[in-house]
């Protein structure tokens, strides 16, 4: 028989399991839902099989554009569709020159490529604040979505796969400034629960940075996670840092108007051909 502190410890491990379960299963309900709607409106439109075949297309233009393919569903949620019979998504677009990169100081880059540009920016930002764990999220419907992470386990990217309020992320986000969390057990921004999470991935403080495109909207927000509690940071690397990020901030407009707008051109190809 095990003994009270025993049975105790027991109690707390399996508290633990299943709210990590919680959080795994809310997570696949909320990204399973934009994709659903998405399924549903290109059934209707295209007059196909069913979701399954909706789905299915989904996949091949989102792999063919390297881009998520939650992505390319909450595009089809949010875009006017297609006029009847056109033989194309939208007009013609203006071609948008390539955003300078040279600022994430990783040599060249294929700017089409999402995760190949994401991964750039966020070694620069763990290079320039000194650590190797770190998070990318873009706005999405409004929301900050996990989109890219170095170093954090898996509840950590499980639990904020999508955060909208009481992080150090929103705040920055909110404010379109960066905000430096000194040291996160006494910082009263976060409840309990965001608390024990943040502090079980073995980050002791962090530092938010709002992804700003040239007309400062928020694009997205890219944070710094350290194993110790800050100091802070100099105003060098406070500006090279808000540099990266202006950089990053006008990629991510300028890939959703290109790149994203290319695959919904593409799905929409595949869907006119499948239509029976």
């Amino acid at each position: 028989m095990p003994s009270p502190r025993g049975e105790t410890e027991l109690l707390k491990a399996a508290a633990e399991q299943l709210r990590d379960q919680v959080f795994e299963l809310q997570v696949q309900t909320r990204a399973r839902a934009r994709i659903a709607l998405a399924e549903g409106i290109l059934v209707e439109r295209y007059r196909l099989a069913g979701p399954q075949e909706a789905f299915a297309l989904l996949r091949q233009a989102s792999q063919r554009a390297n881009i998520k393919l939650h992505q390319l569903a909450s595009a089809v949620v949010r875009t006017p569709g297609p006029a009847p019979g056109a033989a194309v998504w939208t007009v013609a677009r203006a071609q948008q020159p390539t955003p300078d990169l040279r600022l994430l100081q990783a040599g060249s880059l294929d700017a089409t490529n999402q995760g190949e540009v994401l991964g750039a920016a966020l070694r620069r930002v763990m290079s320039l604040t000194d650590t190797d764990m770190g998070n990318v999220q873009l706005v999405e419907d409004d929301i900050l979505r996990m989109a890219n992470h170095a170093g954090l386990p898996r509840q950590f990217t499980d639990y904020f796969a999508f955060v909208d309020g009481n992080t150090a992320c929103s705040r920055a986000a909110a404010a379109s400034h960066q905000v430096t969390v000194k040291e996160v057990a006494s910082s009263a921004g976060f409840d309990d629960d965001t608390r024990r999470v943040i502090l079980a991935s073995g980050s002791r403080a962090c530092h938010s940075i709002p992804l700003v495109d040239e007309q400062d909207t928020v694009r997205g927000v890219i944070s710094s996670h350290h194993a110790r509690p800050l100091v802070g940071f100099t105003q060098t690397q406070l500006r090279a840092l808000d540099s990266a990020s202006r950089a990053l901030g006008s990629w991510i407009k300028w890939h959703r108007r290109t790149v994203l707008v290319d695959a919904l051109q593409d799905l929409h190809r595949l869907a006119r051909t499948a239509r029976p």
